[in-house]
């Protein structure tokens, strides 16, 4: 696969920011997003959003950072390091929802905006455990989605979202074209949980045409952090100044990467691993 360039020493990096919450287990959330980015050349700023109380088994519990100050994260950074791409995480209520669009608005972040953002609609864990308060779905399709560069749900958050179970390729491209029609300047469709074939499709469409990444399907447990990973791969590429359907076919071979090299963590699921870039530097 064609890598991003790691900075040389002594120059500044492309910089990218993850406004998201954190994983005290290091698995997913901003942490996963750090190491990515770290990995793929970018120095990551972060807007804390919230902070989780979880482990490899599951979500125990999440404390709300309050929405201005999560606005103040995103303002100041922009203001004085700037950055060449953005992507939310978990953002856990309608009133961070909220916040974080209009200063994305206010700085130049989203579609159609100088910074793109990746947004990945975080609703809940991998083990089923909320992230999201119920009545916030409404301010992810109104005030998030619509001001996304590229939306990069889970096949669970597409259901939650659009009302679609996406089973087959036919499902998958409905999906796609209803996450597109809430805004979204791009949508993905992730065929890693779409377990019918050996390999794993993502679909991306833009309002005219599907494009179609695929990868062999990793057959491993330890597969926390994989959307976290993606977008912030996609989102490491988008700042590099790649076009989006070069920056997802990288999220998509990172990723993969990352599967490949996961590892047991804990008693429940452990993390994929972007250290595999470290033997291939």
């Amino acid at each position: 696969m064609k890598l991003l360039p790691l900075t040389p020493d002594g120059q500044t990096p492309v910089r990218v920011l993850t406004i998201a919450g954190t994983d005290s287990g290091g698995g997913a959330g901003i942490q996963a997003d750090s190491r990515t980015m770290a990995l793929c050349g970018v120095h990551a700023c972060v807007a804390v959003a919230a902070v989780t109380v979880q482990n490899s088994v599951g979500v125990s519990g999440f404390h709300e950072i309050p929405p201005e100050t999560v606005a103040a994260q995103v303002r100041c950074v922009v203001d004085d390091i700037g950055v060449g791409a953005a992507k939310t995480g978990m953002l856990a209520s309608t009133a961070i929802i909220e916040a974080v669009a209009a200063v994305c608005t206010e700085v130049g972040i989203g579609r159609d905006q100088p910074v793109p953002l990746v947004v990945d609609p975080v609703c809940a864990s991998m083990h089923g455990d909320p992230l999201l308060h119920a009545e916030a779905l409404d301010a992810v399709r109104n005030t998030l989605i619509p001001i996304a560069t590229v939306v990069t749900p889970n096949l669970d958050e597409i259901r939650l979202i659009t009302g679609i179970e996406v089973v087959d390729d036919a499902t998958a491209r409905r999906a796609a074209e209803a996450l597109h029609a809430l805004g979204a300047k791009w949508s993905i469709v992730k065929g890693g949980h779409l377990r019918t074939s050996a390999s794993s499709t993502d679909l991306l469409f833009d309002g005219d045409r599907f494009l179609e990444f695929s990868s062999p399907r990793i057959d491993t447990g330890n597969d926390h952090g994989g959307g976290d990973t993606l977008a912030a791969a996609i989102a490491s590429a988008l700042a590099h100044g790649w076009s989006v359907p070069d920056a997802v076919a990288f999220g998509k071979e990172w990723v993969t990467k990352c599967l490949e090299a996961s590892y047991d963590l804990g008693a429940g699921h452990g993390p994929v691993s972007p250290l595999w870039r470290l033997r291939h530097s």
